[in-house]
């Protein structure tokens, strides 16, 4: 008889994203194998990181080393499932926690999340392996803004963005100089960092790159048509968006981009889950940002292109536990 495995999953976290974190952690909960797995479902929020129970009582966790106590029982874990969208599940702060506890999870690395979840950082990484990026001009808080300045490196229309932040949170696309203020105020409600970018005018797609079974895989790529301006928050989730997938591209194009998303994926040793975003301009794709914890609920952007490339949730989860196991072995047997 298999021994089940202790999973948590962690879910919910401290930024604007909790939310859809929640939905996607539940939805994980429910469809992980009851014959392999005893999931938990970890809340993980400022004020408090409790088990939640089917009756929604609450236990709290122990952060000593990550457990719970149920009815005098002490429950620690084989693996931790990271749902958490956003700041600390996505941004590096868990995966260092997990990583000095010695308990495998399954999304990258403490470097990766960290490096991934600023788009800043992360675009100038890439930047010397010949990924193409829009133009960019940066922002601190407390910086004098030169609109002049702004508008003559980048042009206009122009987003500008939170640097650190997910789910278009914090993102407004400018089409007037003197909008720029405003747009740069709700980027900072975000973030105390912004980055401002040129507009680039082509198809959007959405490519997912997982380890599935070993191998770096690209999944069947997503062309993102979205009603609104662009891709924001209600395209993304209040159904303000088309997802086309595969994505309606040449074969040059597909080709081009799945080079470009594995490249990605393998320069910045990536592990788990990951959704890279590009813009086609003059035929060529262009990175916009890397998330490594997507949403996971079935009308999520990753599950779609899984489902297409003939792996179902059950599956998809389920490897990426299983991935994380086995890299935990093998590491634990370097040492």
């Amino acid at each position: 008889m298999i021994e089940k495995k202790n999973i948590a999953i962690i879910m919910g976290g401290y930024s604007s994203e909790y939310k859809i974190s929640l939905t996607s952690g539940n939805v994980v909960y429910e469809t992980l194998d009851r014959k392999k797995y005893n999931p938990y479902r970890i809340h993980i929020f400022k004020d408090k990181w409790v088990y939640v129970d089917d009756d929604d009582l609450e236990l709290p966790i122990d952060k000593n080393d990550f457990s719970i106590n149920i009815d005098g029982y002490k429950i620690t874990f084989d693996c931790v499932f990271n749902a958490i969208h956003g700041s600390p599940g996505e941004d590096g702060y868990m995966q260092g926690y997990f990583e000095l506890l010695k308990i495998p999870h399954t999304s990258c690395g403490m470097y990766q999340a960290a490096v991934t979840f600023n788009k800043r950082d992360c675009l100038s990484i890439l930047k010397p392996y010949g990924i193409k990026t829009a133009t960019s001009y940066y922002l601190n808080l407390g910086d004098i803004v030169d609109e002049n300045a702004i508008v003559t490196k980048v042009g206009l229309p122009c987003f500008v963005k939170a640097n650190k932040a997910g789910s278009s949170f914090g993102v407004t696309k400018v089409h007037k100089k003197e909008d720029l203020q405003a747009a740069i105020a709700v980027a900072f409600k975000e973030d105390d960092e912004i980055i401002i970018e040129s507009f680039l005018n082509g198809t959007e797609v959405s490519v997912g790159v997982i380890t599935y079974k070993g191998n770096t895989t690209v999944l069947p790529i997503t062309e993102i048509v979205s009603e609104n301006d662009f891709f924001d928050y209600e395209a993304k989730y209040l159904g303000k968006s088309q997802e086309i997938t595969p994505a309606r591209l040449t074969p040059e194009q597909e080709e081009n981009v799945n080079i470009l998303a594995k490249k990605v994926y393998e320069v910045l040793r990536m592990t788990g889950f990951s959704r890279s975003e590009f813009i086609f301009k003059d035929g060529d794709p262009y990175l916009l940002e890397i998330n490594t914890v997507p949403g996971l609920t079935k009308e999520s952007i990753l599950p779609q292109q899984a489902a297409v490339a003939g792996i179902s949730l059950a599956d998809l989860f389920d490897n990426a536990i299983q991935e994380s196991l086995k890299a935990s072995l093998s590491s634990h047997k370097v040492e």
